[in-house]
């Protein structure tokens, strides 16, 4: 049974972060070693990231607190909220994301009747609440409250595919079925200054954002479809666990990535394609930049450097992530699925194409899979994609004096 994405939308929130700017804040801070300060320069400066999103108000300079919880606008200040001050926002916010991208992904299924849906998948590694996010875009969206519920929490960046493939085992189960996939993360909730390396890469490649997608085998579907779910695989590389993790502590969720992250993926990731492309002989008999469409999970630039670079493909098949790299940052889970919708915003080919994926995460996992395009996504005008010219007045400000 062929299984298919009917929609696929984004969302982010409406606080822009300016790259060069943030740096700025995070480098004047008084804690800062001489070392430290030469690391946030150069981990902003290298990231390959221009812009990023933040549903911290707080960063914006319209903003006011009285009692500020993440920066003082009047010292310049970065702040150390509590996990639970952290979490308390990630409940209200991420609500907000969650229930915008379902809402965007089943209207863009007019055929589709809101009872229509069967399953809901939601999937995040920032926050924790409950009655959680599956339960709350029910209720905001109105669907059946028999839906059948899951959430996949705490698995990190590569989240996504473990969510489309039970959306894909629930189609092939029930040909009925129709699965809502939401991801949303609220990374930025978690950075803060400090001298240690992967806290300052953290604060320098994450963000906020979130995707929908709606999948399903029903009769007729492939005729509006975007996208056939073909197939997925997990790979877990023989080092790396201590590499990158994902920890709570008492002043938020601590990241763990290691300089030798990308060395491992460099090492590695030819093995890790191999049970996917075995899966269709003629595809893995290929180069890999025979296959035209590589969605990248845009863990960070020297990430992207090496897949490209060990794959031999060439510059453009990188083009999907590190566009979503410079314009919206590492948004964990939902990074993925920005890249697969920037590629079918582009302009059609004749016949289907084929795009090979990957995402990365705590382990080190390595999550792959193979999909089919199948028409071009309609781009819609939505707030990620405003001139940034006109959100100047969301931006960061540069850093103030230090009382």
């Amino acid at each position: 049974m062929t299984v298919y994405v009917r929609a696929l939308e984004t969302a982010v929130p409406q606080t822009m972060l300016i790259q060069s700017e943030a740096r700025d804040v995070f480098a004047a801070q008084p804690g800062l070693s001489r070392l430290g300060s030469r690391l946030v320069s150069t981990c902003f400066d290298s990231a390959a990231i221009e812009t990023r999103f933040t549903a911290v108000e707080e960063m914006t300079n319209d903003f006011r607190a009285d009692d500020p919880n993440f920066y003082d606008q009047a010292t310049g200040l970065l702040l150390n909220p509590s996990t639970k001050v952290r979490n308390e926002i990630f409940g209200r916010e991420a609500t907000k994301l969650f229930v915008e991208a379902a809402r965007s992904a089943v209207e863009a299924c007019p055929e589709l009747n809101l009872p229509d849906i069967t399953h809901l998948v939601t999937v995040s590694c920032t926050g924790f609440f409950n009655p959680g996010p599956d339960y709350k875009i029910v209720r905001e969206l109105g669907l059946d409250p028999a839906v059948q519920r899951y959430h996949l929490g705490f698995m990190g960046c590569y989240a996504a595919f473990p969510a489309l493939r039970a959306a894909k085992l629930f189609c092939e189960a029930d040909p009925n079925a129709v699965v809502l996939v939401v991801c949303a993360e609220l990374c930025s909730l978690h950075v803060r200054t400090s001298n240690d390396p992967d806290t300052i890469m953290g604060s320098a490649l994450f963000a906020d954002g979130a995707a929908a997608a709606v999948v399903t085998a029903r009769p007729g579907t492939k005729e509006n479809a975007l996208l056939q779910l073909d197939h997925f695989e997990t790979v877990l590389t023989p080092v790396g666990e201590d590499s990158m993790a994902w920890n709570i502590g008492d002043h938020g969720f601590e990241m763990v990535l290691g300089n030798y992250v990308p060395h491992i993926i460099d090492d590695h990731i030819v093995g890790a394609l191999e049970p996917l492309l075995a899966r269709e002989p003629e595809l893995a008999a290929l180069p890999y930049s025979d296959i035209r469409h590589w969605a990248i999970h845009p863990g960070g630039r020297s990430i992207l450097d090496k897949v490209e670079s060990r794959l031999g493909l060439t510059a453009e098949q990188l083009v999907p992530a590190r566009e979503i790299l410079r314009n919206y940052g590492n948004m964990s889970s939902a990074t993925v699925l920005f890249v697969i919708k920037h590629i079918l915003e582009q302009d059609p080919e004749p016949g289907d194409e084929r795009i090979c994926s990957m995402a990365f995460g705590p382990g080190l996992t390595v999550e792959t899979a193979l999909f089919t395009k199948l028409r071009q996504a309609q781009r819609h005008v939505t707030a990620e994609q405003t001139p940034h010219v006109e959100q100047e007045q969301e931006r960061l400000p540069a850093a103030a004096p230090v009382a």
